[in-house]
């Protein structure tokens, strides 16, 4: 492998001193470029994007695949490139327990021809999650993934290269300052050679060769650049080490003024690439505007895909309600005939909060029905003198029949009930109107 060692140290210097800046800056020894006001609010509300993002995602992961293990696999297949096996839901793993148990268990029985007609609406309802499952994954879940692997990670980049700039700026910025520190304290100075007798000790004499040493070495690191010193080690008749004598060799002033035209001149170099790379990064972060109005679509598209499917339950439920209504009615005809007893409905001790948010339930079909009640005719019936009381419609019902009286939802009307009714029903008033309701769609006051 070919290694460029000039890249290499140059690069190892430049990291070692941005990690010396910001270490400085932690503990309040250096001075910090401070970001405007609008940038930092952008900072922040593209972390908090981000931060949210990940959350809703992992959220509707598991809404969407409660199982752990089998979201695992799925990033697994995700991350290999495969395609993702093929799995039954829930309801389709239920439905096929449940026909092979009619199958078993004789089909023609009734519980068998029970099981068989929940075994298809169960397998219906497993069809419609799987709908709803691929469509929340295409139009919500992708473009979540999506920004995360892709924008963000453009955005945290450049924030990165920015941090590297800002640091490379204050770094150019506290040289400067040194600089131009050591460039007045060497004009105060002059050129003259500083008297090293007031740091000497009283009984220290400067040999010659000392005094020449001394002068070859200053030449020496003249030349190399080196900083200004205001005094000489004592220890210099002696072997020295090199520390020693960069930290305390002079300089002239014309050396700092070349110092502090280079400094300027990265200073200014600096400066321009640290705009330039702010001003990229601003970009990116107002783009964070648009991911908003993004995510907001594909939120709305989400809720669309789950309001078809809990409607597509809810029907599903209503028919096989219906049938299993209509096969108990034939199966146990005295199960659902009214007693001579007058059904008095209960209480409803729910709060209409509480109500509202409780799926109807269609009421029981009845089978034949009593002598009574299949002479009544609505028209000639009159209230009891007690026992009326008010109900609030809770959800719109369509009457099946001209028996029945058509429901909207919030509507207030009088219901009573009636010697030998199904005690799923009543008799409900509306102004002249008058006919059977389900009990299931109101909401009893007091």
């Amino acid at each position: 492998m070919d290694f460029n060692m000039k890249k290499l140290a140059s690069d190892a210097g430049i990291f070692f001193t941005r990690a010396v800046q910001f270490t400085e800056e932690k503990f309040g020894q250096a001075e910090k470029t401070e970001l405007d006001a609008n940038f930092e609010n952008l900072l922040a509300r593209a972390d908090s994007t981000k931060n949210w993002t990940e959350k809703i995602l992992r959220q509707t992961e598991v809404l969407l695949q409660p199982n752990p293990s089998a979201r695992v696999e799925e990033f697994l297949y995700e991350k290999l490139d495969r395609k993702v096996p093929s799995r039954v839901t829930n309801g389709e793993l239920l439905a096929q327990y449940m026909a092979e148990a009619a199958s078993e268990l004789g089909p023609t029985t009734p519980y068998g021809k029970t099981l068989i007609k929940v075994s298809e609406a169960e397998k219906r309802l497993g069809a419609a999650e799987r709908d709803f499952i691929h469509a929340a994954s295409i139009n919500f879940l992708t473009p979540l993934r999506n920004f995360l692997e892709g924008d963000w990670k453009t955005i945290s980049k450049e924030r990165r290269l920015l941090q590297n700039r800002r640091l490379d700026l204050d770094v150019c910025k506290a040289r400067l300052k040194k600089a131009k520190a050591a460039e007045a304290k060497a004009a105060c100075e002059g050129d003259t050679v500083p008297d090293f007798q007031e740091t000497r000790p009283r009984n220290y004499i400067l040999s010659a060769s000392a005094s020449a040493r001394y002068w070859d070495i200053w030449h020496l690191l003249f030349s190399l650049g080196n900083r200004p010193v205001t005094r000489i080690p004592s220890c210099l008749s002696q072997p020295c080490c090199a520390f020693c004598l960069f930290s305390v060799l002079p300089s002239p002033p014309r050396l700092w003024n070349d110092e502090v035209d280079k400094s300027e001149q990265e200073l200014r170099v600096a400066q321009t690439e640290f705009d330039r790379q702010a001003e990229v990064t601003r970009l990116l972060l107002e783009g964070i505007s648009s991911t908003h109005v993004n995510h907001l679509r594909c939120l709305q598209e989400f809720v669309e895909s789950q309001t078809t499917y809990y409607a597509q339950c809810y029907r599903h439920m209503l028919d096989l309600q219906k049938q299993l209504g209509s096969s108990q009615g034939a199966i146990f005809p005295g199960t659902f005939v009214g007693t001579t007893e007058p059904a008095s409905p209960p209480l409803s001790s729910t709060s209409p909060t509480t109500a509202a948010a409780t799926m109807p339930m269609e009421p029981s079909v009845a089978g034949p029905a009593p002598p009574g009640e299949a002479a009544l005719c609505l028209e000639e019936v009159a209230p009891p003198a007690s026992g009326t009381r008010k109900a609030r419609v809770l959800y719109d019902y369509e009457a099946a029949d001209s028996s029945e009286l058509a429901l909207l939802a919030d509507e207030l009307i009088t219901v009573y009930s009636l010697p030998g009714m199904d005690p799923d029903w009543l008799i409900g008033e509306r102004g002249n109107k008058k006919g059977k309701v389900p009990v299931t769609y109101l909401e009893l006051l007091s």
